[in-house]
């Protein structure tokens, strides 16, 4: 089994604690996160929230604990976060992010 933490691929608005992202995603049976969002483009704001895209190891049940990771990642990253699966995503655009999001830790 290995852990990934890929460099980023470009320079972020804001400091990304990579260490803590591995541990956090190790712990909560994440396969993938990644960012999408205003936070790659150049109307991220000072007020903006970061958006994560999240895909978890199958076979664990994640249910209402999906509510917790956000308010783990807010404290962490100091803004408010809101945790996506590509599920989730309106099937308009929902290609669009995933070839644009920039990952952030990979389970393999």
């Amino acid at each position: 089994m290995q852990l990934t933490t890929p460099e980023p691929d470009k320079q972020l608005p804001i400091s990304i604690p990579h260490d803590q992202i591995a541990e956090f995603c190790q712990k909560n049976a994440i396969a993938k996160l990644s960012l999408f969002g205003s936070i790659l483009r150049s109307d991220f704001r000072p007020d903006s929230d970061i958006d994560l895209l999240v895909e978890f190891i199958p076979g664990n049940k994640i249910g209402w604990r999906i509510v917790t990771m956000e308010i783990e990642l807010t404290e962490m990253l100091g803004r408010q976060v809101d945790l996506r699966t590509p599920q989730e995503l309106s099937q308009y655009f929902r290609q669009k992010v995933l070839d644009s999001a920039q990952v952030l830790y990979v389970h393999r």
